[in-house]
């Protein structure tokens, strides 16, 4: 069953990386350069804070906690028991080789930390948590249409950013009880 699973994820990275018209790449590119080391969720959370008075530092700051929290469980802990490569080269359009990182490709930090910010964000503004939820997607069908990942490198990723989110919501309550 493993086996068939690992064929179907890797059938479909092969399908998403060759699909689309050439403008798409384009766009990926910058949605890449954006979300490369968090830039775009940084952004996000200074213009909430500076801009959105008191709700607006308070989604910063969970979105922030949750992508902190997404980050370690993804890049800190997972990616360095189970170790992936990434799709391979041949696969991969000549022009985006040159962007692919050499780390494990499981999970992907990047979709990790697209969910975990937006997911946090949401409860506290929901109307820039949906905008930074559809950037979040963005990000996640890059990193498949650019062949650093494959779709369950995504689907993890974005798993372990719900995770985050799940931490950050429970904090106060295992604060309160002593928990943490």
């Amino acid at each position: 069953m493993a086996s068939a699973l690992r064929e179907r994820d890797r059938r479909l990275a092969r399908r998403l990386i060759a699909w689309g018209p050439p403008w798409l790449r384009r766009i990926g590119r910058a949605v890449e350069e954006a979300a490369e080391h968090t830039k775009l969720w940084w952004a996000a959370a200074g213009t909430m804070a500076v801009a959105g008075g008191r709700r607006g530092r308070r989604a910063a700051a969970a979105g922030v906690a949750a992508m902190a929290a997404a980050e370690v469980l993804s890049n800190g802990v997972v990616k360095r028991l189970y170790q992936r490569r990434r799709p391979p080269r041949e696969w991969v359009p000549p022009e985006d080789l040159p962007d692919r990182p050499d780390s494990s490709s499981f999970p992907s930090g990047h979709t990790a930390a697209a969910v975990a910010f937006s997911g946090a964000v949401a409860p506290a503004w929901p109307a820039v948590g949906a905008v930074c939820g559809a950037a979040g997607v963005l990000v996640g069908a890059q990193r498949l249409h650019s062949g650093a990942h494959y779709p369950a490198d995504v689907a993890v990723g974005g798993a372990i950013g719900l995770a985050g989110v799940a931490l950050v919501r429970a904090a106060p309550r295992l604060l309160r009880r002593g928990a943490l």
